[in-house]
């Protein structure tokens, strides 16, 4: 289960990132992570918004699939440079209701089963209408979050280089 969503048209966002500083382009990600986490966790409170309508009055329902969709950092392109943020399910195994049963129940199972359906149960996708419906919007909040972000470190560099050089 995979949606990639690339950002076009960041340009001059993208070519004041690469003038910056070390200290703002970290390991720990700097304000592009922080920008990320925030519009991948508002594309998993659509997803979870999502999931909740197609569970409500389900007397199967535990819980267990909700509380583990997550957003998480994820590792870095294996082109070039950038920063991940994943919208994904933690692998969680449920409690075994039944003696005998001869395979493992997983949330990222049952989240497959939701998305794409089996031969005994219909389809009925929750993740990727929620990006589809949610990702321009999550997008505009990126690069205003990145920008705002951006000109906040520019300032404090700028700060600190004024009070170096008075001394």
């Amino acid at each position: 289960m995979r949606v990639e969503m690339k950002i076009h048209g960041i340009e001059g966002v993208l070519d004041t990132l690469h003038r910056l500083p070390k200290e703002v382009v970290s390991k720990r990600g700097g304000p592009v992570a922080r920008s990320l986490g925030k519009g991948a966790r508002f594309i998993r409170d659509r997803a979870k918004d999502n999931l909740r309508a197609q569970l409500q009055g389900s007397d199967e329902s535990t819980g267990l699939l909700m509380k583990n969709v997550v957003a998480s950092r994820g590792k870095a392109p294996h082109v070039g440079k950038g920063e991940r943020y994943l919208v994904r399910v933690r692998r969680i195994a449920y409690p075994r209701r039944y003696k005998g049963r001869a395979h493992i129940v997983t949330t990222r199972k049952a989240a497959m089963w939701k998305e794409y359906g089996t031969s005994d149960q219909a389809a009925t996708p929750w993740l990727r209408p929620a990006v589809q419906m949610h990702a321009m919007s999550a997008i505009n909040m990126i690069t205003a979050d990145l920008k705002r972000r951006i000109d906040a470190e520019v300032m404090k560099l700028a700060r600190k280089n004024r009070a170096t050089t008075r001394l």
